[in-house]
């Protein structure tokens, strides 16, 4: 929809970062609205394409009307109008909140063939693995290289969405990580002992230009509201760092 941005005025702007409306993106959107007045203007930024075709719908299903989209400096601006119902957003939002709390997340594992199994979530499936491996290559990855992987994947992901919701031009975003077992012989079956994780070091390496203060800040958020870092910390000498380049 073309229309003359400059003609608008918004009473509320918030920044979506990289978020999509089926990430957490529509929660952020009602609860800036519920701070709007009712025919007030929400601007909302971002920088995920899928959501010029995605937010239009929500708007007509939610009761708001759907404006417009203006380029940004590196994100597109939405304009959406508020609209009637006021206390029934609100705590329609509360209600919704309560139920997010309260996911569950769900998947199933089989084993399909030699030092294989498959793991079926949502609508994926992915192939994991024997427990632990010390070659060069295999055909899947084992079991505890999922685990590392998703610890340094989660927080990649959460701090490039976390700098471009606080407009921190960050690039070439890269974890290293390191692991150990207290004793990988007891989870081998050939010693007794503990096979829990011993120690991980994980350090975070980004370039930018950005000031670094605000860079480091950012991090620092990513990293505490981490659920992998938050349960992994409880039982592991887990050691975190950031390095700017």
């Amino acid at each position: 929809m073309d229309f003359d941005v400059n003609s608008v005025v918004a009473d509320v702007v918030f920044d979506g970062g990289d978020l999509d409306c089926g990430s957490g993106l529509i929660l952020l959107i009602r609860e800036n609205m519920l701070k709007v007045p009712v025919d007030g203007t929400l601007e909302m930024r971002s920088r995920e394409p899928t959501v010029a075709d995605d937010l239009p719908p929500w708007c007509r299903m939610a009761g708001h009307a759907y404006i417009g989209k203006a380029e940004g400096h590196g994100y597109m601006r939405y304009f959406i109008r508020r609209g009637q119902g006021v206390q029934e957003d609100a705590e329609a939002l509360d209600r919704d909140k309560q139920e997010a709390k309260q996911y569950q997340w769900r998947l199933r594992a089989r084993s399909t063939g030699h030092l294989r199994s498959t793991i079926y979530a949502r609508n994926f499936s992915f192939h994991i693995g024997q427990p632990t491996s010390f070659e060069e290559r295999d055909e899947y990855p084992c079991a505890i290289e999922y685990l590392f992987g998703a610890l340094a994947g989660s927080l990649t992901t959460a701090f490039a969405t976390e700098c471009a919701r606080e407009n921190l031009e960050v690039d070439d975003i890269e974890i290293s990580l390191s692991g150990t077992l207290h004793n990988v012989l007891a989870h081998l079956g050939l010693e007794e002992g503990d096979p829990s994780v011993q120690r991980i070091e994980l350090k975070c390496f980004a370039a930018t230009f950005a000031d670094e203060e605000e860079v480091k800040a950012a991090w620092q958020r990513t990293v505490q509201r981490s659920p992998l870092v938050a349960t992994l910390a409880k039982a592991v000498d887990l050691q975190i760092n950031l390095a700017l380049v």
